[in-house]
């Protein structure tokens, strides 16, 4: 299906991935009736245009949420500080690490969890927790997405992350700002490493102390398992990918899954609704809406990569391309490039001696193959798919109007 920029398409099916076919019928997700307020269309004008009402970003009370989850991380990073330094005073680096590392970010995870609790609380044996046993439990997902930030730093070899350098950039420079002796990247990559797995077994530490009960704390952990799992599973896919494994659309968006899609939304929302201790059918409805917005958000975070504005997202639009990134918006260009296309591709992306116009020669390879156009189709209608979930799902009404707000945020944010 061909679809022209700015129009609308109301039949079933989309642009075939690799002999796939996308079955959402776009436009067909009705629109929430809380808390809207202005229209918004899911994708720009390089994508298909699904209108939807816009739900106050107000309804996920995303300013309180924000504020707990940052004052149970500084409380439990205070404690961590604290147990260093008695160990020795120059492992404090490492704490102030993690710490710059959870002081960014949008607390997307968090909140996708604590709405996922929020909306079934009353359906289980979870409606006696205490909630601000919940958030300090939920914040703990803060911690699991920096370790997959520096671990994932290390693997692309990217030198920036969210305005400042990269944990293994920064160690590296702490090497030669001390004069200490060795190689210094070899000593900023080993210190990035274990700042990734302190990183993820504090997650654990705070999850466990989190004050929620033992029932939920059970409950949790066959998400929170299954979740680092098919973190590090999709980390090792990602690794692959970059190799020649995994090739076209589909192996991009099985990347795209596992590594950072299922642990955004998906899970998190699992988390929630099993310390809430909600039913099959509860379950079942996260998956619904996880699924397709975590694809979306995954999506939205691909087209950024390439295309965003570096004083709003902290990171150059030429990184991914430097660094080779295998995203789906590569493979579709790839798919659609003549051989005069599919030559500058090979010899550009991942070329860490192109200079600035090569990059923006790939961009408007990616323009002018349609691939921008149908990632920005395919972001419209995997929300447009969760947004008929969250309306569909058997959850409490606030939950449901703070959900669809979380999914308009994450699909169309800038940074």
């Amino acid at each position: 299906m061909t679809v022209k920029k700015g129009e609308r398409t109301t039949r079933e099916g989309g642009t075939p991935m690799n002999g796939s076919t996308l079955t959402t019928r776009a436009g067909s997700a009705r629109p929430a009736t809380w808390g809207d307020t202005d229209p918004v269309t899911l994708g720009t004008p390089h994508g298909t245009a699904i209108a939807h009402r816009a739900p106050s970003p107000a309804a996920a009370d995303l300013d309180r949420l924000n504020a707990a989850v940052t004052a149970a991380l500084t409380e439990f990073l205070e404690r961590q500080r604290t147990t260093l330094a008695g160990m020795d005073g120059s492992l404090i680096p490492l704490v102030d690490e993690v710490a710059a590392l959870a002081a960014g970010g949008k607390r997307l995870r968090p909140s996708f969890a604590y709405w996922g609790w929020r909306g079934a609380r009353d359906t289980g044996p979870g409606s006696g927790e205490d909630e601000a046993a919940v958030l300090r439990a939920v914040s703990a997902l803060e911690f699991v997405h920096a370790s997959a930030l520096v671990h994932d730093d290390v693997m692309d070899g990217a030198t920036t992350r969210r305005g400042r350098p990269a944990t293994h950039i920064g160690f590296a420079s702490r090497h030669a700002a001390h004069a200490l002796t060795g190689d210094g990247e070899l000593f900023g990559t080993g210190a990035a490493i274990l700042v990734g797995d302190l990183a993820l077994v504090w997650s654990d530490e705070l999850l466990r102390c989190s004050g929620i009960s033992e029932g939920a704390l059970s409950r949790a952990r066959a998400v929170w398992d299954t979740m680092r799992t098919e973190v590090t599973a999709g980390q090792y896919l990602d690794l692959l990918r970059a190799a020649g494994g995994l090739p076209g659309p589909e192996g991009a968006l099985t990347v795209a899954r596992y590594k950072s899609a299922g642990y955004t939304v998906q899970r998190p929302l699992q988390l929630g609704v099993a310390i809430a201790g909600a039913g099959p059918d509860v379950v079942e409805a996260t998956t619904a809406i996880g699924l397709p917005l975590g694809e979306a958000f995954q999506l939205r975070d691909d087209v950024l990569g390439v295309f965003g504005d570096p004083a709003v997202t902290g990171k150059s639009a030429d990184d991914d391309l430097r660094e080779g990134k295998q995203t789906l918006l590569i493979a579709l260009a790839e798919e659609a490039a003549d051989s005069a296309g599919r030559r500058l591709l090979a010899d550009l992306l991942g070329n860490t001696a192109a200079r600035q116009e090569d990059f923006e020669a790939l961009r408007a390879l990616i323009e002018s193959t349609g691939a921008r156009d149908r990632v920005e189709q395919r972001i419209a209608e995997s929300t447009a798919r969760a947004r008929t979930a969250i309306a569909d799902a058997p959850l409490a009404d606030d939950a449901k109007a703070a959900l669809d707000a979380l999914a308009v945020a994450a699909t169309t944010r800038t940074s």
